[in-house]
């Protein structure tokens, strides 16, 4: 018998029944070692029920997703302010107009004083209230129909304008404060080109 027939099943053996030698050492043992491999293996996501394993989102595509959701609509809502925010100020303005003149038509006597120059007891006083009063609710009205929307902001500004330079000859107060606000949006409005909601441009 020659030496190679008579070499033992050891660990490294060729053809021996040794762990390289008999087990993964043949074609039968590389199949087994792959089974084993591939069981060990950690599982794989598994991807919604009906959706063929090539159109499974990867993980960064699916963490991606909410972050793109939410910044189309940020950029929708701020398509939908562009376009309305001049209508809303203009509506706005108008509302604060009506209620102004409609409150100097009712009660002339409580906004004599408020007239610069006249005496506020005289007749002539009461007058200059209620031309006040009626054209800011002519005013009122353009702005909230969108007749001459430009225009009639234009003419609120001058008004506003006349009335924050009498309320502040007598020193700054919240109500020359909060004039100016109003008056700010009626020169915001005298710029605004594209508006919504106009009978007439």
């Amino acid at each position: 018998m020659s030496d190679g027939a008579r070499q033992p099943g050891g660990w490294a053996g060729g053809r021996g029944r040794g762990w390289a030698g008999s087990r993964f050492g043949s074609p039968a043992g590389r199949r087994e070692e792959r089974v084993i491999t591939q069981a060990t293996a950690p599982p794989a996501p598994a991807a919604p029920p009906g959706t063929p394993a090539s159109a499974a989102p990867a993980p960064a595509e699916t963490a991606a997703a909410p972050a793109a959701g939410v910044r189309a609509a940020a950029e929708r809502a701020g398509v939908i302010a562009a376009e309305w925010a001049p209508t809303a100020g203009r509506v706005l303005l108008g509302l604060v107009l009506a209620w102004f003149g409609y409150h100097e038509l009712l009660l002339p006597g409580e906004w004599t004083g408020y007239v610069p120059v006249i005496n506020e007891t005289s007749n002539l006083a009461i007058v200059a209230v209620l031309v006040h009063g009626w054209v800011l609710l002519v005013l009122a009205v353009a702005l909230v129909a969108g007749i001459a929307p430009r225009v009639s902001a234009a003419i609120a500004s001058v008004l506003l304008l006349e009335i924050v330079i009498s309320l502040s000859v007598s020193g700054l107060s919240d109500t020359s404060m909060r004039d100016v606000g109003v008056l700010g949006l009626a020169i915001c409005l005298t710029g605004a080109r594209n508006q919504r909601l106009i009978l007439r441009g």
